[in-house]
């Protein structure tokens, strides 16, 4: 039996600081392809990826498993009671940088991947399709890994992503889709004067100021179904003005906001435009409006799916997990377009936080659903 708290220790001894790959995805090729998986590194720019499959090419009965390997820095590694990437178990925790966050969650898949097919070779074909850049500009992560399953004619038909999605209690959450997330940025330029004579200048403050009003008093919606009502926040202004007696040129601004599924990237992109051009109007500025887009709302809809994680969940667990759409983004934004995609994985308390640590015996369960996940899939 592959121990999946031996090998995420092992991953955490792999000092994987997106975008490093740092050994972890060696590691993890080697001991597939020693249990019979192909593999094929498919690293795109400085991003290193690993895809995995048992089983014959393009089975109509493909499940797949999607996780990361790279990690977000240490920060201040004296703040740290245990080292970051020494893997070091204490008091039935074990402790390191992605022990929540997610090298456990690869490490649980991957374990019960490897024993299931040589305890039970399935009718079908597990996919492993593992990233080292979800941490970082996710650009050539998951979906370079996509791109190259379109070229190769790779499916999966169903998937799990392998996230932390539990707040509190191992098997108390399970997300069935994510918000979307986008980021505007504003700059504002009047005319640079006294600030004893204001009628000589044009104030771009006060514009910045209507226009992040403007945005924040606006109710976007009171949310859906399966999704809490969207957010606007505003996240900074700034004029880089140390003068008291001086009226700046110009002010920045920007905002963040996460949306549900009565919204698009594109037409909230439309409304901020507009809302921009009307103070501009007003104010007689001139508004630059820039906008990234992360990631659309999206839902995979209660079924099969997330049925069939929820029955290996409370079997192991106890507890019937919560469909949820809340936190930020994640991989599965990308794999929703492939085939439909729930997540589950571990309590998430100490994600991204110094002394990150995961109780051992939630790694074993967490081995244990996905096993009986795949056991019931292939059934």
């Amino acid at each position: 039996m592959t121990d999946p708290i031996q090998l995420t220790a092992d991953l955490i001894r792999c000092p994987s600081v997106t975008p490093e790959e740092g050994g972890a995805l060696t590691l993890l090729e080697s001991l597939l392809a020693d249990a019979g998986f192909e593999c094929d590194r498919v690293d795109r720019g400085a991003v290193s990826n690993l895809f995995a499959r048992w089983g014959p090419k393009g089975h109509d009965r493909s499940f797949g498993f999607n996780g990361h390997t790279d990690v977000v820095p240490v920060g201040d590694e004296s703040a740290w009671t245990k080292p970051p990437f020494a893997g070091e178990i204490h008091g039935g925790t074990l402790y390191g940088r992605g022990a929540t966050d997610m090298k456990s969650g690869v490490a649980a898949f991957a374990s019960a991947a490897i024993d299931f097919v040589r305890k039970t070779p399935p009718d079908g074909a597990i996919i492993l399709a593992i990233t080292g850049d979800e941490e970082g500009d996710a650009v050539d992560g998951t979906t370079a890994l996509l791109d190259y399953m379109q070229a190769q004619s790779e499916q999966m038909s169903a998937c799990i992503v392998g996230e932390p999605t539990c707040p509190d209690m191992m098997g108390e959450m399970m997300k069935i889709g994510r918000r979307g997330s986008m980021t505007a940025w504003f700059e504002v330029t009047g005319v640079q004067g006294h600030s004893a004579y204001p009628h000589r200048a044009k104030n771009p403050v006060p514009a910045m100021a209507r226009l992040m009003d403007r945005l924040a008093s606006h109710q976007l919606d009171k949310g859906t179904d399966h999704f809490d009502a969207s957010t606007l926040a505003v996240v900074t202004m700034d004029t880089g003005n140390p003068a008291t007696n001086v009226i700046p040129a110009q002010c920045t601004g920007a905002v963040n906001i996460r949306f549900n599924d009565l919204h698009t990237g594109a037409g909230l992109s439309d409304w901020l435009t507009d809302e921009a051009r009307l103070v501009a109007e007003e104010f007689g500025v001139n508004i630059r409006t820039r906008i990234k887009i992360s990631g659309e709302s999206f839902l995979t809809p209660p079924g099969p799916l997330s049925d069939l994680v929820a029955r290996a969940v409370e079997a192991e667990t106890g507890l019937r997990p919560e469909l949820s759409t809340t936190g930020g983004t994640s991989d599965a934004r990308f794999i929703k377009d492939h085939c439909p995609v729930v997540e589950f994985g571990l309590v998430g308390r100490t994600m991204h936080q110094v002394d990150e640590c995961v109780a051992v015996d939630q790694i074993l369960q967490l081995k244990a659903i996905y096993t009986r996940i795949l056991t019931e899939y292939f059934s």
